[in-house]
């Protein structure tokens, strides 16, 4: 129960997600790569807020414009992050590329399912 909601799938794997980013974040900020780090900080812990904050929407289409807007800062965070895998001197784990792959791809199912 990461995100303190339960059993909510979404909710815990992208607070893990964004603890994850903090700590890629210190890494670069160590090897001085402060623009990439500060874009990355944001998109990557802006995922796990957006998501907690569709979890108090007021409509279903406010919790769908708010999951969106997740799936959009999910899509930042891995530009940022193949930026950094394909800069030899940005130190980046390859494990974050999968784990925002699979956010994205949680995220797209909630955004369709919700709609029908």
């Amino acid at each position: 129960m990461i995100g303190e909601y339960g059993n909510n799938v979404i909710v815990d794997k992208s607070f893990s997600f964004a603890l994850k980013i903090v700590g890629a974040c210190e890494l670069l900020d160590e090897r001085r790569k402060y623009v990439i780090s500060k874009q990355l900080l944001k998109s990557g812990t802006s995922i796990g807020a957006c998501v907690r904050e569709a979890q108090g929407a007021e409509s279903k289409a406010d919790f769908i414009h708010k999951i969106k807007i997740a799936f959009k800062e999910a899509e930042e965070t891995e530009y940022w992050l193949l930026i950094c895998k394909h800069s030899p001197t940005y130190p980046i784990d390859a494990a974050l590329l999968t784990d925002i792959k699979e956010l994205i791809r949680i995220l797209s199912k909630i955004i369709i399912s919700s709609k029908s």
